[in-house]
């Protein structure tokens, strides 16, 4: 297929691409699925009522009713359960991506691929700010290697090549994404609105992708 016909990554190339970088959940047995269920629920719901800084791995463990030795052998600390709880909702927009409805999903210019992109991305973000700014801070570079930070990369890059030819879409998406990082989304949300900060991002992704 001609990818200049086409609207946004629609080339068998890209598509495959992304369904790659997507990847797929790690089959386990059926003891180990309900334990990694029972923390993840236990881990919401303690997030959702005292904060993701105020709940230990030790409150986790009781709450689940499981061993400590096993959460951290699972999770290794915070910032794996926060990576493994927000794995569903990124699967979720990752699908929409690939096959849902445009603007966000096949059929648009590649410019309204990207302002929608932006869009629900931010909707993501500030729904889950605590624990996606602890899953991409927990260590330096944490979030580049992050699964999921790969897909969003490759998929902006390719929206990018087609919306700005002669740009460098590659470089170019790390700086897009790096607008709606969890870090500086907290920083803008405190000192200017939530609101705001996504007018920015906005507009961002707007210049360039004219």
């Amino acid at each position: 297929m001609d990818g200049s016909k086409t609207n946004g990554p629609q080339s068998a190339s890209s598509s495959e691409t992304l369904e790659i970088l997507r990847g797929r959940p790690v089959a386990e047995r059926a003891d180990a699925a309900r334990n990694r269920e029972k923390i993840l629920g236990a881990a919401a719901r303690l997030f959702a009522e005292k904060g993701v800084e105020a709940v230990s791995m030790d409150a986790i463990a009781a709450e689940a009713g499981v061993g400590k030795g096993t959460l951290f052998r699972r999770f290794g600390d915070k910032s794996g359960l926060a990576a493994a709880l927000l794995d569903r909702r990124e699967r979720e927009l990752q699908e929409h991506i690939l096959s849902g409805p445009a603007p966000l999903g096949p059929g648009a210019p590649a410019a309204e691929r990207l302002a929608a992109f932006v869009a629900a991305y931010l909707d993501y973000l500030f729904a889950h700010l605590d624990l996606v700014r602890m899953s991409e801070t927990a260590s330096p570079g944490a979030r580049y290697r992050i699964g999921a930070y790969r897909f969003w990369h490759r998929h902006v890059a390719i929206l990018l090549a087609e919306a700005s030819p002669g740009a460098d879409p590659d470089a170019l998406a790390h700086l897009v994404l790096a607008a709606v990082g969890g870090e500086l989304a907290g920083v803008l949300k405190e000192e200017y609105g939530e609101a705001r900060a996504r007018r920015a991002a906005l507009e961002l992704a707007r210049r360039l992708s004219p």
